[in-house]
C-alpha cells in the first residue's frame, strides 16, 4: 500500500478572490474583467493633459497640421467667467497665424463649453457656444468637433 504525502496547507486566499470564487461565473465559465474607467471620468486637468490634447494633436497632425502648438492654461476671458478666468485649451499653428480657443469655465468638460478662432493673429471677433446640444460627451467627440469647426472655417481642407 503506498504511502499518502502528506500536502502542504494551502494558504488562504485573499478577500478578493474569496468574492469572485462566491460568484457564478456566466455561461462558459469566463469571469468578465472590469472595465477601465473611462477617459472622461477622470479628472478635469488630468483628462485633457494625458487624453485630449495628445488625441487632439493626433487628429489635427492628420488633417496636415504639422507645426501646431497645442496648450492648456488657465487665462483670462471677461465675457464668458464672471471671475474673469476658465480653462483654455489653445492651438496654433502657421506661425500664430491661425488661432482657436476651446474655453472650460467650469472645469469640468460636461459643463459649458465655448469655442473660438482667429486668423492672422488677431483676437477672436465672436466666441460661440460648442456642442451643446449633446447629451454625453466624450473624448472622441471633443476630438471630432474641434476638427468639425476648422473644417467649417476652412482651416483644414477645402470644402
Amino acid at each position: 500500500m503506498a504511502e499518502e504525502t502528506p500536502q502542504a496547507p494551502q494558504p488562504e486566499k485573499p478577500a478578493s478572490d474569496k468574492a469572485a470564487a462566491g460568484k457564478a461565473a456566466p455561461k462558459g465559465g469566463k469571469v468578465k474583467p472590469e472595465k477601465p474607467p473611462a477617459p472622461e471620468d477622470k479628472p478635469f486637468a488630468e483628462f485633457m493633459h494625458q487624453d485630449f490634447l495628445p488625441a487632439l494633436k493626433e487628429a489635427l497632425s492628420q488633417q496636415g497640421l504639422s507645426d501646431l502648438d497645442l496648450k492648456f492654461e488657465k487665462q483670462r476671458v471677461p465675457l464668458i467667467s464672471p471671475k474673469g478666468e476658465c480653462w483654455q485649451a489653445i492651438g496654433q499653428w502657421q506661425s500664430g497665424k491661425r488661432q482657436f480657443t476651446l474655453y472650460f469655465p467650469k472645469a469640468d468638460i460636461k459643463g459649458p463649453r465655448a469655442f473660438s478662432c482667429s486668423a492672422d493673429g488677431t483676437q477672436p471677433s465672436t466666441i460661440e457656444p460648442f456642442l451643446m446640444d449633446e447629451r454625453k460627451i466624450t473624448l472622441d467627440l471633443l476630438v471630432f468637433g474641434v476638427v468639425q469647426r476648422l473644417n467649417a472655417q476652412k482651416w483644414l481642407a477645402w470644402n
